[in-house]
């Protein structure tokens, strides 16, 4: 069982920067495809970014390329989610998800609100 606990969330401004963080309870981190999730109210949840065990392959979701950066250090067993240039259709709560072949964890999520 692996528990992920996001930190970072907030009130910001639209133009603003917010930095999230998920630490995960494992000594296998780095054997985890890590993602970060969105879910604004009323709709499904999103994938914002995955990166890979080693950190080499990123991937993002069109709406976010350019302004948001994922980023992890197995070390500390944490994975980042940069977020610049925030838009209020970026306001949702942020999941942190850890994927490891049929294994699948979730954390409890922060509130990321842009104001216009």
């Amino acid at each position: 069982q692996v528990q992920l606990v996001e930190s970072g969330g907030g009130l910001v401004q639209a133009g603003g920067s917010l930095r999230l963080s998920c630490a995960a309870s494992t000594r296998t981190f780095s054997t985890y495809i890590m993602g970060w999730f969105r879910q604004a109210p009323g709709k499904e949840r999103e994938v914002v970014a995955t990166i890979s065990t080693t950190g080499g392959t990123t991937n993002y979701a069109d709406s976010v390329k350019g302004r948001f950066t994922i980023s992890r250090d197995n070390a500390r067993n944490t994975v980042y989610l940069q977020m610049n240039s925030l838009k209020p259709e970026d306001t949702a709560v942020y999941y942190c998800n850890a994927r490891f072949f049929g294994n699948n964890y979730w954390g409890k999520g922060t509130l990321v609100t842009v104001s216009s």
